[in-house]
């Protein structure tokens, strides 16, 4: 899983891709080339050489999150990493709560 800002994307990769390779596949769906990407998993950048395994291990059920940073086309500088969190549900209304005596 892919997070920048408010933007999700998940991709399917092997264990044994390189950062290399799961930044061309990120190049064909947001439309920036690798050169133009920065990968980071727990604030840590990411090289192109090494393997995703390296840096973690990661299930279907439970996907490894990492943070995509993007140069600035004026500045040529990058972002700085920005992961808005997820937001929470709202408490459940009483009216709609379980009643326990119904049971």
């Amino acid at each position: 899983m892919i997070r920048r800002h408010k933007t999700t994307i998940f991709l399917d990769t092997k264990e044994n891709a390189t950062v290399a390779e799961v930044k061309r596949m990120l190049a064909g769906i947001i439309k920036r080339p690798p050169e133009d990407q920065k990968l980071a998993y727990e604030r840590q950048i990411l090289d192109d050489r090494e393997e995703l395994r390296h840096y973690f291990q990661a299930r279907a059920q439970d996907p490894a999150m990492i943070g995509l940073m993007l140069r600035d086309e004026e500045t040529g500088e990058f972002e700085q990493l920005n992961i808005t969190p997820y937001s929470e549900p709202p408490e459940l209304p009483s009216a709609m709560e379980k009643d326990d005596e119904s049971l």
